[in-house]
């Protein structure tokens, strides 16, 4: 609201300063500032709020050191989040831009299913939350929202140099640019490929899956594009809900993957920086950088109260939230083959879980007895288990997401 305020203002009057708000770098620091206003300095107010509504934690004993002093510590923490990431965002960000509605959607879509999961756990007294098939069906929903408009939507589109052979299509125009001695036509088109790993250079197209049907595969690509969104969606969010289970872990770790997608977005969206690193260019994803400002500054925001001790937990409302987001957004900056890597902690606390039950129902069908890969799961209870106080485990999960934000990176770079 704000951005087009200050773009009226700068078209009919001639007030020094009007020109920042065409600057994302400087609509990207106010949105963490704001963000972070929010959180900390109206974020008391919101737990003082939940610990009036008696809006409190109900810890199982699973006899983890520390764990009964949590009992009764405000949870739904995530409104906090949410109104960290959209306040900002609707004040500074181009909302006409198809990148930034679908991050407000996504925002909003899994604030309100972690939301219902929360207050059926809190005021209904059901310890279940919200079945799993509904949990499972609206991120679902929410996946083929976003694949079916990153496909087909005329806005979304990337930036392919133009072969020898011809031009790529007549509907874009054709872009000269300048490559060392010589020049080079590109066309900004609608397009598969997304970034990959390891691979020559780091672009995979979708559609090329099913080039064994024969002529006229591509038109079937939008089925395998959604099956790749839709697995993203609910493994990365339900990921960081397993996550989201000691103090500062979930938090810390999503503000490091933000921060990641945040220069990544950037780059995405700058046609000089790309065509200099070599990056693929997605016109007018750019903007995402001021969602990006708003998602790191709620993160750490809410860590001024969720660090150990907690004084406050996200709960689903939270947790489910920042995995959508997270998802969504690697998606559209075609970063999401990525996730693996930039997003480990959530794939192994994912893994830890699937390995445990699996192997306890298969010794327990073969013994008689089932047994554990490890003390407990997710894998941070195991070393709670093991002995190790929540706080360094906790650290050390962050200094593991940070090496993994900068493999993510270099991977990017390797030819």
């Amino acid at each position: 609201m704000l951005y087009y305020l200050f773009e009226y203002l700068n078209r009919h009057y001639d007030f020094p300063g009007l020109r920042l708000f065409q600057y994302i770098t400087f609509r990207t620091s106010l949105a963490v500032i704001i963000s972070l206003i929010i959180t900390t300095v109206y974020g008391r107010r919101i737990i003082n709020y939940l610990q009036k509504m008696q809006v409190g934690e109900t810890v199982r004993n699973l006899g983890l050191e520390g764990q009964m002093q949590k009992q009764g510590t405000p949870t739904m923490g995530g409104i906090m989040i949410l109104l960290g990431i959209l306040v900002p965002t609707l004040l500074l960000a181009n909302l006409s831009n198809i990148y930034v509605i679908l991050m407000i959607v996504t925002t909003i879509w899994m604030g309100v299913i972690g939301f219902v999961d929360d207050y059926i756990k809190v005021f209904r007294k059901n310890k279940e939350g919200l079945a799993g098939r509904f949990k499972i069906v609206g991120q679902v929903g929410l996946a083929v929202i976003i694949g079916w408009t990153m496909y087909f939507n005329p806005n979304i589109v990337v930036r392919q140099t133009v072969p020898e052979s011809g031009i790529l299509t007549d509907k874009a125009p054709l872009v000269l640019r300048p490559k060392g001695d010589g020049f080079y036509y590109t066309q900004d088109v609608k397009s598969t490929i997304t970034n990959v790993p390891f691979y020559k250079n780091n672009e995979f197209d979708y559609a090329k899956v099913l080039k064994f049907l024969g002529p006229g595969y591509e038109k079937y690509a939008v089925f395998v594009f959604l099956l790749v969104v839709i697995i993203i969606v609910t493994a990365v969010s339900n990921g960081a809900n397993i996550t989201d289970g000691i103090d500062g872990l979930a938090t810390g770790t999503s503000a490091i993957i933000g921060i990641t997608l945040g220069l990544l977005a950037y780059v995405s969206g700058n046609t000089v920086i790309a065509d200099y690193l070599n990056i693929m260019y997605i016109p007018n994803s750019g903007e995402l950088m001021i969602f990006a400002g708003a998602f790191v500054g709620a993160c750490v925001g809410f860590l001024w109260y969720n660090s150990y001790p907690a004084q406050v937990f996200m709960g689903d409302t939270g947790s489910l939230a920042i995995g959508g987001i997270i998802a969504a957004f690697a998606i559209m900056i075609r970063k999401e083959l990525l996730i693996p890597v930039l997003c480990g902690i959530f794939l192994i606390e994912n893994i830890s879980v699937m390995l445990q039950v699996g192997w306890f129902k298969y010794t327990k069908r073969k013994y008689g007895e089932g047994r554990r890969v490890f003390l407990m799961a997710p894998l941070h209870h195991h070393y709670q288990k093991k002995g190790y106080h929540e706080a360094k485990i906790v650290t050390r999960f962050w200094i593991i997401g940070i090496l993994l934000a900068i493999i993510t990176i270099v991977t990017l770079k390797l030819r």
